[in-house]
């Protein structure tokens, strides 16, 4: 349709194509803000198998009124079959979110998103070559294009007889007809969870930054690059097929566990190449239009379509782990509902992002201007986000850096409990092992560090955003050692995870030192579970000491292989300082009898 009005209509009424491109993004989205709580309660209260069956019919209908709209050449009509899906899409996407939680494990859920959203952006990337290629045919396109809109209706409607009996949530529930009242109860509801409050934000922003792009690729194609239908279709296809690829890698990058740290590298990411996208388009300008050989001979058309790319790839990455943190975290008997909650705040975010691109193009702000400003706010979003969440966006850091400077290898995590409170006990080999916990073990790490260290200019700043714990020895100070176990019981009281280093210093020669009582005095006061830990393949490394001198003294070790190991959890009655001490030499011998960390000394 956008295509259909950009390239074919042109005005209506005295509305430019630029201004009926985004009035019809902004007629899209009214539905999810009137009508997402009602949608909500009917996903909850009713059997989803059969409510998503009903909803395809409604689909076919919907098309053979759009069909006639292309037929006549009608925008009304066609504005007005828009309104109609976007209804049909405020009703669908509860019950699609939804269901998932009832027939995928927990772990199976980032997978099950991932593959849902890369099979959404594959279906984008068929629709859209399909839609451009066939509003492109002379004459009869817009009717071939309606008629396949009704076909692919009847298909969505063939597939849906095939999805399982999926019991109500809450039959029990009555409905609120009062959108407002039910709307501000849901976000009510979602704000009690504050991981669940921030992750509909998170995805709100998405839709914002998604809305702003989208919208302007037509009109962007065209009198920025210069591209005519194929162009622009090349271009949405170039980004749905990086959506995809991001979504899917969710699932290989978190192994099957929900990671937060995804979210900021994919908030940084989307900033970057929007940025760049906008600074490399700032200066271009085009009378005509050309096809996809003219558009590709121009080396800054393919940094933009690179760009284009990997702000998909981004996307995906940024969205699939905070889907899955709605649907795990919020209760089950409202899940619907908050996930329409979370609709209407995309649908505002949505609202907002044409509230503001028509505001800027107001002020004579051109499309690359635009998306510049769009990447600075998507930076502020991720430094909000770094301020919410802090210990993941260190933990993101900490796996960037360990997985740039080194490669890394995990073996036993799945002996770290996925909740509650324990203790980590791993060797001390260099001044990085701490850093490389962080990034490798997906709960935030509260750790011991010495006093004067915890002091360092610069670091002690990260510190204490780690919320880490700074001890002395008796001889420096009674008081902050008996308040470092103060906080670190209360720590675990909370459920929390203490990462110990019971040697109290860097290893010397590369072995296993004695360890000290502090471990055994923790586990004694507050009793849970000790996890040994071994780390290898760092001794002799820049930051390690080694057998030619002190750490940090010549360049050594980058690009090394290094491994983590997490052994059998130890129960805190079986816990003796010299059990664990033989638990770590054990995880250690292992790891250097396999020969896959070489000693760099």
């Amino acid at each position: 349709m956008a295509l259909f009005i950009v390239f074919h209509v042109g005005s209506v009424g005295g509305l430019t194509g630029a201004m009926l491109v985004n009035l019809a993004a902004g007629l899209f989205i009214l539905p999810f803000m009137l009508f997402s709580a009602t949608a909500g309660q009917i996903a909850d209260k009713f059997e989803k198998s059969r409510l998503i069956r009903f909803l395809k019919l409604l689909e076919i209908a919907i098309m053979v009124f759009g069909a006639a709209g292309f037929w006549l050449g009608n925008v009304p009509i066609l504005f007005a079959a828009l309104f109609l899906m976007g209804l049909h899409s405020t009703l669908f996407g509860p019950v699609k979110y939804a269901i998932l939680p009832q027939h995928l494990r927990e772990e199976e859920l980032v997978g099950g998103n991932g593959l849902v959203e890369s099979a959404t952006f594959v279906a984008i990337l068929m629709g859209t070559i399909a839609g451009g290629l066939l509003i492109a045919i002379e004459t009869h396109g817009p009717l071939i294009s309606g008629t396949a809109c009704v076909l692919i209706g009847v298909a969505g409607y063939l597939a849906s007889r095939g999805i399982p009996l999926t019991p109500a949530a809450a039959p029990e529930l009555r409905i609120n007809w009062n959108p407002f009242t039910e709307t501000w109860r849901n976000i009510r509801a979602a704000q009690k969870t504050r991981v669940v409050w921030l992750a509909m934000l998170g995805i709100s922003w998405f839709w914002f930054f998604g809305a702003i792009f989208l919208t302007q690729f037509p009109n962007f194609t065209k009198e920025i690059l210069g591209g005519d239908e194929h162009v622009a279709t090349l271009l949405l296809a170039f980004f749905s097929i990086g959506l995809g690829i991001g979504a899917l890698m969710c699932e290989r990058l978190s192994h099957g566990r929900v990671e937060p740290a995804l979210v900021f590298i994919g908030a940084l990411g989307l900033s970057l190449f929007a940025f760049d996208t906008g600074f490399a388009s700032r200066s271009l300008h085009a009378e005509t239009q050309s096809g996809i050989a003219t558009y590709f001979a121009n080396p800054v058309h393919w940094r933009i379509t690179f760009d284009l790319v990997m702000m998909g790839v981004c996307g995906g990455l940024y969205t699939v782990p905070l889907y899955v943190l709605i649907q795990t975290r919020a209760d089950p008997a409202r899940r619907s509902r908050i996930i329409a909650a979370n609709n209407i705040l995309n649908a505002l975010l949505m609202v907002l992002a044409a509230l503001t691109a028509v505001g800027l193009f107001a002020l004579n702000v051109t499309i690359p201007q635009l998306f510049m400003v769009t990447a600075a706010l998507t930076l502020l979003v991720a430094i909000a986000a770094f301020c919410a969440a802090p210990q993941h966006a260190l933990r993101c850091a900490g796996w960037l850096l360990t997985h740039t400077f080194y490669r890394v290898r995990a073996k036993g995590l799945e002996n770290i409990p996925e909740s509650g409170a324990c203790i980590l006990a791993c060797n001390h080999v260099s001044y990085v092992d701490s850093v490389i916990l962080i990034g490798t073990v997906r709960r935030p790490i509260r750790f011991f560090i010495d006093h004067q260290i915890y002091r360092t200019p610069v670091l002690h700043w990260l510190f204490k955003i780690n919320r880490t714990i700074p001890v002395a020895t008796l001889k420096a100070s009674v008081a902050l050692k008996e308040q470092a176990f103060a906080s670190a019981a209360q720590a675990l009281r909370n459920g929390e995870i203490i990462g110990i280093f019971p040697e109290g210093r860097l290893t010397p020669d590369g072995e296993i030192g004695k360890f000290s009582p502090g471990i055994a005095r923790m586990v004694r006061e507050t009793p849970v579970p000790v996890v040994p830990m071994a780390l290898h393949g760092l001794w002799g490394s820049f930051f390690s000491r080694s057998h030619k001198g002190r750490a940090m003294r010549k360049l050594r070790g980058i690009f090394s292989k290094i491994t983590v190991q997490a052994g059998q959890v130890v129960a805190p009655e079986a816990v003796q300082l010299k059990s664990l001490r033989e638990k770590v030499v054990a995880l250690h011998h292992s790891l250097h009898a396999e020969g896959k960390s070489p000693d760099l000394s």
